[in-house]
């Protein structure tokens, strides 16, 4: 989903709000022909990645600008590791440095974190995957997402166009409307879509279960179950759908919610509680 377009939408959405007149501090400071090396330095240990925005970023400001030895986004390094060098028009360098750095520091971040979620699944020897959700940063969601896979996660459903997904409030409103049967609410939903769409049911009670099965979805969400209701949802779903855990997940939590047998745990988290990764850029 991170195409060239969103890319260069982001950036320049991002340049125009930094420097919508120009840098009046290059303009009054830094000669025009004055060239500029440095290198994008991290301050602490962690998982990279916006590399592609790194290099629109400063594509747009100065197409003269060079960007080398630009590690792989995915790659995890430690600190005072360089991990890439920018050479070229030192107004250009310095005008894009801080929107470059920060679209670089916020998806390492988001790159880190994940990473160290799925350490922990990988830690109990759990299957389970690691997912994102769609809380993300109003236009910066193609973006965050690719940080999330950067760091060793998998995308839920990247937009509501993209899947049914029956929540909560759905399903109350369903109820409100309907005194057909869950099962039977779930088909009529099925019947109005094509075939090829996926409908993952969110429930909040084991009892919920058997008659969402029974309607033959594409996945279950277990909310806010405890790991002995995990365990027991498990398995009911038996292989039958999709089982996905989600609420009350942490780096504390995530292990032992793996190890009930769940497929996926989504973690929200991922995307709008991290932190923005300490990365320079430093000159030479």
């Amino acid at each position: 989903m991170l195409t060239s377009k969103i890319l260069a939408t982001a950036v320049d959405r991002a340049l125009a709000e930094d420097a919508p007149w120009g840098d009046a501090t290059v303009a009054a400071s830094i000669p025009a022909d004055m060239q500029f090396t440095a290198h994008l330095v991290a301050r602490e240990p962690g998982v990279f990645a916006g590399g592609a925005v790194w290099q629109e970023t400063f594509r747009q400001v100065d197409a003269n600008i060079l960007v080398t030895d630009l590690v792989a986004d995915g790659t995890a390094f430690s600190t005072h590791d360089v991990l890439a060098t920018v050479t070229g028009p030192a107004a250009g360098v310095l005008t894009a440095e801080r929107v470059a750095l920060n679209f670089t520091q916020r998806l390492s971040g988001i790159a880190t974190l994940t990473s160290r979620f799925v350490a922990r699944v990988a830690e109990v020897g759990a299957p389970a995957r690691i997912a994102d959700t769609r809380k993300t940063t109003p236009g910066l969601r193609a973006l965050e997402k690719h940080a999330v896979v950067a760091g060793g996660g998998v995308n839920h459903r990247f937009s509501l166009s993209d899947a049914i997904m029956l929540k909560d409030n759905h399903l109350a409103a369903l109820a409100a409307t309907d005194d057909a049967s869950l099962t039977d609410a779930i088909n009529k939903v099925k019947a109005a879509v094509g075939h090829t769409t996926p409908i993952i049911v969110e429930v909040a009670r084991v009892e919920q279960i058997d008659p969402v099965l029974a309607a033959g979805v594409t996945g279950i969400l277990l909310d806010n179950f405890s790991l002995e209701q995990l365990r027991t949802g498990v398995e009911l779903i038996a292989g039958r759908c999709v089982a996905e855990a989600s609420g009350g997940v942490n780096l504390a939590t995530v292990a032992g919610i793996a190890a009930t047998g769940v497929d996926i745990i989504s973690v929200g988290a991922l995307t709008h509680g991290a932190a923005a990764l300490d990365l320079g850029l430093d000159a030479t």
